[in-house]
């Protein structure tokens, strides 16, 4: 079995290469092909986590997998570690051997941000040139990463509660070079940043809106990754409600989403509100924008089609370059 580390990972696949897979997986997911359980999870009250274990099959592709993945919340300020942390296994679909173990916490943040990715390449105004991003964690890395890679984007504006890890955020993105802007810049507040943004990015443990319905401008695309509760949420029910809404997966979106699930509770949307999952547009089945002053939203929980497609990549372009240890079980 071939074991890779987090280092491993990084170097295996880039962005485009991720955004690709998840598009692809998200494709076998929306036309029932991939066989993806709704994920177990364990609560670990005593320390403010959770585990949560994702397996998938996906036939066309021939992929076969699970990952373990555990958030954490309170891991930055006690530890002064990531507050996620994961492993990914691929498994041979022919025989069920474990084929790979990998280190799963860059991989989750990385097929986070290609499913945003994937989402804006259908859902963003072709024209987009602002994004403004909420959080500083490792999920905000790539959320504008995969953003930059689909739009031409000349100024981010970052906005999180707190400024100590804003500085290493900026220049760890300003290190990415092209196509990451040099303009990158700190926002006092929601309202400066919203004023001039055609993408939002939230990429947080929020449970209240992250900023106020009124400032969200016609024609903007939102993608949403950091609430995956039902207690938590990033962007205002109002919001919702009047934006054209796609999820990652209708099942696990409804399950697990704060943001739906508490606007639908409030009387803000119904259902029927959430147009498809974004592998239907994928498919060429629905489209993402239907004129360019909607207001787009995507919503993801997250979903083990994405650990899977983009685990099979890491693997087949590890093994080409010699990264990695095999081990004999």
């Amino acid at each position: 079995m071939l074991i890779l580390s987090e280092d491993d990972v990084r170097q295996a696949v880039s962005m485009p290469e991720a955004i690709e897979a998840c598009a692809a997986g998200f494709a076998q997911l929306s036309a029932g092909e991939a066989l993806v359980p709704l994920r177990a999870g364990v609560e670990v009250a005593k320390h403010d986590g959770i585990m949560l274990l994702m397996p998938a099959y996906l036939p066309a592709s021939d992929g076969l997998g699970f990952k373990v993945v555990s958030p954490f919340r309170h891991n930055i300020e006690r530890y002064n570690i990531p507050t996620i942390h994961a492993a990914v296994m691929i498994v041979e679909s022919a025989t069920g051997r474990p084929q790979a173990l990998m280190g799963g916490t860059f991989l989750t943040a990385l097929r986070t941000g290609a499913g945003s990715g994937v989402a804006t390449r259908y859902m963003a105004r072709p024209e987009s040139r602002v994004l403004a991003l909420f959080g500083a964690g490792a999920q905000a890395r790539t959320q504008a990463l995969a953003v930059c890679c689909e739009r031409p984007i000349e100024r981010i504006w970052i906005i999180n509660r707190t400024r100590e890890r804003l500085a290493l955020l900026i220049a760890d993105l300003k290190a990415f070079g092209a196509p990451m802007p040099s303009d990158i810049r700190i926002a006092d507040s929601a309202e400066q940043a919203l004023a001039e943004a055609d993408i939002i990015c939230c990429a947080t443990a929020a449970t209240q809106p992250l900023f106020a319905d009124e400032l969200v401008r016609p024609g903007t695309h939102i993608n949403a990754v950091g609430a995956f509760k039902p207690t938590m949420c990033e962007v205002p029910g109002e919001t919702i409600a009047r934006a054209r809404v796609l999820v990652d997966q209708y099942h696990g979106a409804w399950a697990e989403s704060g943001e739906l699930i508490q606007a639908r509770a409030n009387g803000l949307i119904s259902e029927n509100h959430v147009v498809a999952e974004i592998g239907e547009v994928v498919n060429g089945n629905v489209v993402g924008r239907t004129s360019h002053q909607e207001i787009s939203f995507f919503k993801s929980v997250g979903n083990a089609v994405q650990d899977v497609a983009v685990g099979q990549i890491v693997v087949a372009k590890a093994r080409a370059r010699g990264l990695g240890v095999e081990v004999r079980l």
